[in-house]
């Protein structure tokens, strides 16, 4: 079964950077598209950005210019390089893939990783 696991959580001041790293693990035999989610308390979880295997990328509105995703294709890893941080991005982030597993489609998550941002 497909695993992801995410990293890079943490504290950090308005105005601050933080990257969190996504890694896909299992019988992976294509991956058609890495995204990261957010979800705050009381609130929706909702896509902040997202990167196919075409190279497509899309941001949700109020992270463009300050986000960035890249993704690692050889290794199954995503990235999100968040700059210039604001205290509404405080929410818990979710990595998810959806792809091939040996012949049958999957699209898993994540267990997800804390960022607070807060002076």
């Amino acid at each position: 079964q497909v695993q992801l696991v995410e990293s890079g959580g943490g504290l950090v001041r308005p105005g601050g950077s933080l990257k969190l790293s996504c890694a896909a693990s299992g019988s992976i035999f294509s991956i058609y598209a890495l995204g990261w989610y957010r979800q705050a308390p009381g609130t929706k979880r909702v896509l902040v950005a997202s990167v196919t295997s075409f190279g497509k990328i899309n941001y949700e509105d109020v992270v463009k210019g300050r986000f960035t995703v890249t993704s690692d294709n050889v290794n199954n890893m995503v990235y999100l390089e968040m700059n210039n941080r604001k205290p509404e991005d405080t929410a818990v982030y979710y990595c998810r893939a959806d792809g091939d597993e040996r012949g049958h489609d999957f699209d898993n998550w994540g267990q997800g990783t804390q960022v607070t941002v807060s002076s």
